[in-house]
């Protein structure tokens, strides 16, 4: 027998649903926008620099965002927000003339005739994506590819980094979306941010002066429960000594408890609870990387990036992926690669990691992953996608 709770649940969730589709009725407001990342974990990613930029550009613009209620306290002060699920939130859906999202909106809404829909995404593709993850039956088991298909028919624009990014886009997610190769907002801070106020972020990361900040932010693995690194982040401090310190950001998906080393460990600052993963990267000098999209976005500073891969082999045969990040290839590898922790030691003691040969393989991966990244690609999105006003 259901819980009173349960049944309360399913009273107001349908409620909600009746006052949603009475709103469905109302007039589309040209003036509000509303915004979403990560599956409603607040303000981030390409979302958050549009919203910022259309401020400035498109100051009639209202900006309201969607986030859970396990995530409302990491909403900035000042910013106007939902929670999901909620009374507000299902008005702003019905009512808002602009979507923006670097996933998806909770709930199943219903796409108006004249609201516009922009689909951000938040990485450069090296797994399967989409569709192409039915080739994967551990994934396609759990994948609910109606779904997928249903929500990429609600978009009006799709934006892409790079011209591989648009190429698996199309392919794993077709729809009669307009692609916009403008680049990704989220990187305009790496081309705009002064050196001054990156010292000001390394100083408010405990990063003492002179010392060389590696930044270690591993990816997901689809075959793992929990965060189990592939990279003992003491171990590698106590092996390149104090010269060096090591920043440990756990994947979103574990949460905020992934434990990441013992507290205090010397050499190692853990920044899984840091807010923006832009200002990790500006902070650090190199990255140490596996399989995470944050490899692309890193390689707009051209700093030293070392792949760090020892379950290449398991990573590729549960998930897939659309081309070797170890092959050592001009374009495919940023640079130096590393199986085992005295090779990645040794990298760093040896000065392989800011060698020509990585140098080299650093510039042929930029120019084929950030062709469009300038410093202006929030200006770009906004111009294109808002409408100027008319007042």
């Amino acid at each position: 027998m259901p819980t009173r709770a349960t049944v309360k649940r399913y009273v107001r969730r349908h409620a909600l649903r009746a006052v949603y589709r009475t709103d469905l009725r109302r007039p589309l407001d040209p003036d509000l926008a509303v915004y979403g990342a990560y599956w409603n974990r607040g303000v981030a990613c390409n979302p958050a620099a549009i919203h910022a930029k259309a401020r400035e550009l498109r100051p009639h613009i209202r900006g309201l965002w969607v986030v859970s209620s396990r995530h409302r306290d990491r909403m900035p002060a000042g910013v106007p927000y939902v929670i999901e699920g909620s009374r507000p939130y299902w008005r702003a859906m019905a009512t808002a003339t602009y979507l923006v999202n670097n996933s998806s909106f909770p709930g199943g809404f219903t796409k108006r005739t004249g609201q516009r829909y922009l689909q951000t995404h938040h990485g450069t593709p090296l797994k399967t994506m989409g569709l192409d993850q039915r080739a994967y039956p551990a994934l396609a088991r759990k994948t609910d590819f109606d779904k997928i298909l249903a929500h990429v028919g609600q978009w009006d624009a799709s934006l892409s980094a790079n011209p591989h990014s648009t190429g698996v886009w199309d392919r794993v997610y077709p729809g009669t979306y307009e692609r916009l190769d403008l680049g990704y907002p989220r990187n305009d801070v790496y081309f705009t941010t002064t050196s001054e106020e990156i010292g000001a972020i390394r100083a408010g990361l405990g990063i003492a002066e002179g010392r060389t900040a590696l930044l270690y932010a591993p990816t997901h693995r689809d075959y793992r429960d929990g965060f189990a690194p592939d990279l003992d982040p003491e171990r590698l401090a106590r092996a390149l000594g104090p010269d060096y310190v090591v920043l440990v950001r756990a994947h979103y998906f574990y949460g905020r408890s992934a434990e990441v080393g013992a507290p205090g460990a010397p050499g190692v600052i853990d920044v899984t609870g840091h807010p923006r993963v832009e200002e990790l990267c500006l902070a650090a000098d190199a990255l140490i990387t596996d399989y995470s999209s944050l490899t692309f976005d890193y390689a707009c500073l051209d700093r030293p990036i070392v792949v760090h891969a020892p379950d290449w082999t398991a990573y590729r045969a549960a998930r897939g992926t659309y081309f070797d990040l170890l092959s050592g290839r001009p374009g495919d590898t940023p640079g130096p690669v590393t199986t085992t922790p005295a090779e990645l030691a040794g990298v760093f003691r040896t000065g392989e990691w800011r060698s020509p040969e990585a140098a080299a393989l650093r510039t042929a991966f930029r120019e084929r992953f950030c062709p469009y990244d300038d410093g202006h690609a929030a200006e770009r999105v906004v111009r294109h996608f808002f409408a100027p006003s008319v007042r």
